[in-house]
């Protein structure tokens, strides 16, 4: 299950470590392609099938614009010897990549974040607490 929040560097060439924690819950190959809200989605080889298969039983009129948004940004993705994974410049400027960045797990899926648009995400989070809360309540939580 790939939780917690990290936050690391991208350098120049747009490399990033990926938190050790979840190089084994990945693999050897993934996916990383454009997520909601200007961050990147990353998805294990298993879960990026299970989304691909979804995706592709979507009829043309209503599922275009969804599978352009996946698919078109979509990259697979290995960790190199030290750690880290090359994020393409596309992707990098989709989600206002530069220097400091947030990985954050979500149980099957992590995401990459700006740290500028992740600490925005968190101030929003607060203002939506009642929401959350809601939903909470709905699971029984």
């Amino acid at each position: 299950m790939l939780v917690g929040e990290f936050q690391h560097n991208i350098d120049a060439k747009g490399r990033m470590i990926m938190p050790a924690k979840f190089r084994e819950e990945l693999g050897e190959k993934f996916v990383v392609t454009k997520g909601l809200d200007k961050c990147l989605f990353v998805f294990a080889a298993t879960e990026w099938e299970k989304l691909d298969k979804q995706l592709s039983e979507l009829s043309l009129s209503k599922g275009r614009k969804t599978q352009r948004f996946f698919y078109g940004g979509m990259t697979d993705c290995e960790i190199d010897k030290q750690g880290r994974v090359l994020v393409p410049a596309n992707l990098r400027e989709y989600a206002g990549l530069e220097k400091d960045v947030v990985v954050v797990g979500l149980a099957r899926r992590a995401e990459i974040w700006s740290k500028a648009e992740w600490d925005k995400q968190n101030e929003q989070f607060i203002e939506d607490a009642d929401e959350v809360a809601l939903q909470m309540e709905e699971l029984g939580i």
